[in-house]
């Protein structure tokens, strides 16, 4: 199955970054598609779409300032489908500087050690690439239930709605 193509701008407040599509969202060919994946309800619940967006309405996000991406692109699959030489931070890394956004915010920890090197801890990050921040939130897979924590999702609701209104 095909990975996803990105949701990708100029302009974005946060780009969302996965590991890689997952078996259901490559299937459906729509981010965040497996049953219990908190995605689209977590975007609504820290304000950053004024509605819960199903699946196939994933490209709609652009408008609202957000972009989508994984850091593997040649395949797709669940985490323990993938390998180490599957990421590409360099590729992140390049899209990156092209569209400057805000923020990166890595929907699971894979993801964001595999672009870091190493452990990284929930939350905001000390790393940046210009202008653009980092934060590492808990996976809204539902296969991650057992590790959620809405709180560092909450956190970077509130960063983007303090630093989109200057205070």
């Amino acid at each position: 199955m095909q990975p996803l193509p990105d949701v990708l701008g100029p302009g974005l407040k946060v780009v969302f970054c996965g590991s890689a599509a997952g078996r259901r969202s490559a299937a459906a060919q729509a981010y965040y598609a497996g049953p219990g994946n908190r995605f689209w309800d977590m975007l609504y619940l820290i304000g950053l779409t004024p509605q819960r967006f199903a699946p196939p309405e994933y490209a709609a996000v652009l408008a609202y300032g957000i972009g989508l991406t994984d850091m593997v692109k040649r395949r797709s699959g669940n985490d323990d489908d993938l390998q180490r030489e599957d990421f590409d931070a360099d590729l992140l890394r390049r899209k990156i500087t092209q569209y400057c956004p805000r923020v990166v915010a890595f929907n699971g920890k894979r993801a964001a050690q595999a672009f870091f090197g190493g452990q990284v801890d929930y939350g905001a990050q000390e790393a940046a690439m210009g202008t653009t921040m980092f934060f590492v939130l808990p996976s809204t897979s539902g296969a991650a239930r057992r590790f959620w924590d809405e709180a560092p999702w909450l956190a970077l609701g509130e960063w983007l709605l303090t630093k989109r209104t200057g205070a």
